[in-house]
């Protein structure tokens, strides 16, 4: 059902001492990274793999369900007006996600 579409998440990324931890709350996703480029890699990566582990075992729609995730049939613009300073170390800004194709066993 899912498959092609794509979901708009929050990443809020916060400097700890000399790293960055990225957190998707939406999902309970968080990664850490020596910068805010790698740490926004590390959690782009966290949440394919969470979206795709999702599609595997069949809990995909009641998990976006549940948490009140939208999918889009499109790609969003990548212009969404959430990426807001929350502080002078902490950032939100949105993570557009393609949604893994779930495999045909």
């Amino acid at each position: 059902m899912f498959s092609g579409s794509y979901v708009i998440l929050n990443g809020k990324f916060r400097k700890e001492g000399r790293r960055w931890v990225a957190r998707c709350d939406e999902l309970g996703t968080s990664t850490f990274g020596r910068s805010i480029r790698e740490a926004d890699e590390h959690l782009k990566e966290a949440i394919f793999c969470h979206l795709n582990t999702l599609g595997d075992v069949g809990e995909r729609e009641r998990f976006f369900k549940e948490n009140n995730i939208i999918f889009h049939k499109i790609k969003p613009k990548h212009n969404i007006d959430i990426n807001t300073s929350m502080s002078d170390d902490t950032f939100l800004r949105p993570i557009v996600q393609r949604i893994p194709t779930v495999a045909n066993l």
